[in-house]
């Protein structure tokens, strides 16, 4: 099973815990709490991947939770949110094929 790294924002009681993907440009979660979030989370990378499908692509190879920390347009990010590995079906990756 792949895993993609998510940074899971979440900014107090009275707001949604928000997630999203560093590797998936678009595709983002949210719930009432840490939980829920991430539950649909996977929910999330399965509806991205099928969209990716229907226009004859493939979700990408996700990077490593290193290469992440090394990209400067995250770095930020990561270090002030917390940060959760979502599962993504070998189905849903391979969709396109």
């Amino acid at each position: 099973m792949t895993h993609y790294v998510a940074i899971v924002e979440e900014a107090g009681s009275d707001t949604a815990v928000g997630v999203w993907f560093p590797d998936l440009p678009g595709c983002f979660s949210a719930g009432d709490n840490v939980d829920e979030a991430l539950h649909n989370a996977a929910a999330a990378v399965t509806i991205y991947a099928e969209e990716l499908a229907k226009a004859g692509r493939r979700l990408p190879d996700p990077r490593s939770i290193a290469d992440i920390r090394n990209d400067p347009t995250v770095a930020a990010d990561i270090r002030d949110h917390m940060v959760a590995l979502v599962s993504a079906s070998v189905d849903s990756m391979h969709a396109a094929e």
